[in-house]
């Protein structure tokens, strides 16, 4: 187990950091709030980002008309906005995952499933998590830690120096680990040593490593790595969900058999099966998955972007 990322203040005082020392700052204050309080917040803050950043509000719009492409428009609009809200509440569920007692986080969600965890671990190997980019991923984090011992997640660093720095030393205090996406050797080691490694691999990193594979019926670059993480560590998947269920009453994670066959050798019938597992949630609350991420900016030659 690696140890906590030292994190100094003092290494983060120009004035170019200010801006993120006073959003950490007011995501810490936040935690004075009540639980329902907090989530109203979140969602005011979306309903403001949804009008003052129209460039994040349009990219919401393209993902949803590529892949709800019957939805009447307004509905589409609709969606958008609880979309942006539950974006945002996403921010201040991550103070909660960071500086919450565990107190405070035990009584707000409930675990299914916890059995198909336990009897992929019992076959002796490491285990992927497979989970997607779903609002709640931070705070879900936190709460399956509660359950899993030598849990690590995949991550992709932060641009922000500050907010990765911030960012890795709280997790770090969470987790067994933290695994840099970029480190795949690592990541397999990891898993060969018995640890459950959380990955969500639906963002667009271009072609590397991609094959095109449907997404809500759009050709998607998808990463390989899941299939290759399995195949090289002889490690069972297992699909991971969650969702902020309705009004104050917390959350649901919900995890599933370890998927049959996989990876079965075929690069693109194993990107397929990854996009199913995670759309499979996102169809169940469209509203919680990451839309603002541009999923689709990578295209099959030939093809004009999207955006």
């Amino acid at each position: 187990m690696s140890k906590p990322t030292a994190f100094r203040a003092h290494d983060y005082l120009a004035p170019r950091y200010w801006p993120t020392w006073l959003g950490l700052g007011l995501l810490r204050a936040s935690l004075w709030l009540p639980y329902p309080a907090l989530l109203a917040l979140g969602r005011g803050l979306g309903g403001l980002l949804y009008h003052l950043v129209p460039s994040r509000r349009r990219v919401v719009l393209t993902n949803l008309r590529l892949c709800f492409p019957q939805m009447p428009e307004a509905q589409r609009h609709r969606l958008a906005k609880q979309n942006m809200a539950a974006t945002a509440t996403a921010l201040f569920e991550g103070a909660l995952s960071w500086w919450g007692k565990d107190e405070r986080l035990r009584p707000l969600y409930r675990i299914e499933g916890l059995e198909h965890l336990q009897q992929a671990r019992a076959q002796g190997k490491g285990v992927i998590l497979l989970g997607g980019h779903y609002t709640t991923l931070e705070i879900s984090g936190r709460l399956l830690a509660f359950h899993v011992p030598g849990l690590q997640p995949i991550y992709k660093p932060a641009r922000n120096p500050l907010f990765e720095a911030f960012m890795a030393s709280s997790r770090k205090r969470l987790f067994d680990d933290l695994l840099p996406s970029s480190e795949m050797r690592r990541i397999v080691r990891s898993l060969k040593a018995g640890k459950v490694v959380w990955y969500a691999p639906d963002q667009d990193f271009g072609r590397k490593q991609t094959v095109f594979a449907p997404f809500f019926g759009v050709a998607t670059a998808s990463l390989t790595s899941t299939a290759g993480l399995a195949r090289l560590a002889a490690a069972p998947v297992v699909p991971y969900y969650s969702e902020r269920l309705p009004g104050k009453a917390g959350y649901l994670i919900r995890l599933l058999p370890a998927l049959k066959g996989f990876p079965s050798g075929d690069a693109v019938a194993d990107a397929s099966t990854v996009n199913q597992t995670i759309e499979n949630q996102a169809r169940q609350v469209p509203e919680q998955y990451l839309w603002v991420h541009r999923r689709f900016k990578t295209r099959p030659e030939g093809e004009p972007s999207v955006y």
